[in-house]
């Protein structure tokens, strides 16, 4: 740390990053209109350094760094520093030219100027649940790519730009309201910080972000010393709705002093919406490794210094164009299963057994009476992996998601769907010393023809359980009780009155089975523990 800068001053302009964060986070769900981003809180905000560096991002939703990480360095590489003016807001999504993950996760930021020099940049990040019913063979079936662009300049809109995505759009009154929020959730986060260099002056504030990564990069490498030296390999099966066979993920995951190297190995990239972009992989692997090193390193991007990533390009773990991308989390989600579970092996006290390792998506879409479109996005919690002293939870988002539920009353007010069935999947999470926690079974009676698609994984494989505790079970979408009913399309039309069911797997167990667990679920059981509310 530089002499001049006060220890104490770094640890409160670090608070007032997060709070900066924190308070774009609130005003962009508060000011949305879907109920994806209003009720569901699927978004997330940061702030980045003038070149695009993460400076702090809100503890939201870890895959969406990966939409943060390249969407300022790809921004600059067309539109250099000194065109940039206060008040431009620039707009992107693609993962091949714009820093995105997948094309509903539209980007926006706007620069930060302090006195005419560029500080840094607010950035958000929105899912926006309109393109449905698409095609996965390639990214350009999957919706509208956008590159960075301008969407506002110098505190004024480009309304042709505006047009051009709103045409693409089914839902186009709540993608504009949305982009609204994004706006507004940005502002917020330009005048925060401007404040603080107010309070502070320029060169204290850009010195304090400095050490704070500098900081989490030491944070980081000291808790990957603390692991003994070693290599340790881990793989496991991943299967979806969408391929007929599985497929086998490794990682080969080496420790050596204060860095840590992982290499993977996956199939080459597939002919469907599973592949894994760069930048996702590489948010995947932050996330995966900070929640065992050490869940206290600031989220910034000093703790990826210490980290090599490898995988070869034109596989499912590192995509070229043009592979399709939409489903990148399943995928992302068994690369934490692959990173725990090698870890496992070096430091089994403190990995928790696999998760559910499934992100289940069911998303609606129809037509009203008047003739305007719906569509509705889920993403349905599964069980949580038992943990070495603890059991797993149940019915949680897990790991690389981390959305709310959306309460019955949104849901049944505004789509014509009724939820008949909302419970705990009984017997879902695995048996062990301690239980791995239950999936959920949750039941939808249409009441008008639509069409929904379909995503998840642990279909047929298991999250697997550790030092000797059992496997979750799998997950299930099923048709008026008919588990077949949907083929590898991942689609189908839906009559009014009929049932679709989404179950999710559970979560493995931890530790051999001793008894305890059939006393245990007898128990809840009579508690009433498989009716959970809606």
């Amino acid at each position: 740390m530089s002499e001049s800068l006060n220890p104490v001053t770094v640890e409160v302009i670090g608070s007032a990053f997060s709070s900066a964060v924190d308070e774009m986070g609130e005003a962009l769900v508060r000011a949305s209109h879907s109920t994806n981003i209003k009720e569901r809180r699927d978004c997330s905000t940061a702030l980045c350094t003038a070149g695009g560096e993460i400076l702090c991002q809100a503890e939201h939703i870890p895959m969406h760094l990966g939409s943060f990480l390249q969407f300022v360095p790809c921004l600059l590489a067309n539109y250099p520093v000194e065109d940039l003016r206060p008040g431009d807001v620039f707009i992107g999504n693609d993962p091949y030219a714009g820093g995105g993950t997948h094309l509903p996760d539209i980007v926006m930021a706007e620069p930060i100027f302090v006195d005419g020099t560029l500080f840094g940049w607010a950035i958000n990040t929105a899912h926006h649940s309109d393109f449905a019913d698409r095609g996965h063979a390639h990214v350009y079936q999957e919706g509208l790519r956008i590159p960075p662009i301008r969407l506002q300049r110098d505190g004024v809109g480009q309304p042709e730009v505006m047009r051009m995505f709103l045409l693409n759009c089914q839902v186009p009154a709540e993608r504009q309201s949305d982009l609204r929020a994004q706006m507004a959730a940005n502002r917020l986060g330009v005048l925060r910080i401007q404040e603080l260099c107010a309070r502070f002056g320029l060169d204290t504030v850009r010195a304090a972000g400095a050490e704070l990564m500098a900081y989490a990069e030491r944070k980081m490498r000291a808790g990957i010393a603390a692991l003994p030296d070693g290599t340790w390999t881990f793989s496991d099966i991943f299967e979806t709705e969408s391929q007929a066979e599985h497929m086998t993920l490794s990682v080969v995951l080496t420790v050596e002093g204060d860095e840590m190297r992982l290499v993977f190995d996956s199939p080459p990239q597939v002919r469907a919406g599973l592949n894994v972009i760069f930048t996702a992989l590489q948010a995947t692997v932050y996330y995966a490794v900070k929640s065992v090193v050490d869940p206290t390193i600031l989220p910034n991007a000093g703790l990826a210094r210490p980290l090599t990533i490898e995988a070869q390009p034109g596989t499912l773990l590192n995509c070229v164009h043009p592979a399709a991308v939409d489903g990148r989390i399943s995928a992302c989600q068994r690369v934490v299963d692959l990173i725990h579970g090698a870890l496992a092996q070096a430091v089994p006290d403190r990995v928790n057994a696999a998760a559910c390792g499934s992100v289940h998506v069911a998303s609606f879409s129809g037509t009203r009476p008047d003739g305007s479109l719906w569509v509705y996005l889920e993403t349905i919690a599964g069980g949580s992996g038992a943990r070495p002293d603890k059991d797993g939870l149940d019915a949680v988002q897990v790991h690389m998601t981390n959305t709310s539920n959306l309460p019955l009353e949104a849901l049944e007010g505004e789509y014509p769907i009724t939820l008949v069935e909302y419970e705990f999947a009984e017997d879902s999470g695995g048996d062990g010393t301690w239980l791995g926690g239950m999936g959920v079974r949750r039941s939808y009676r249409v009441e008008a023809d639509c069409r929904v698609q379909i995503m998840g994984a642990r279909l047929t494989s298991r999250a697997w359980g550790l030092d000797g505790g059992g496997p979750g079970a799998s997950g299930a979408f099923r048709i008026n009780g008919d588990p077949n009913a949907i083929d590898l399309s991942g689609s189908a039309d839906l009559r009014a009155g009929d049932l679709f069911e989404v179950i999710t797997p559970g979560g493995g167990g931890h530790g051999a089975p001793s008894g305890r667990s059939a006393e245990l679920r007898a128990a809840d059981s009579r508690a009433g523990r498989s009716a959970a509310p809606a």
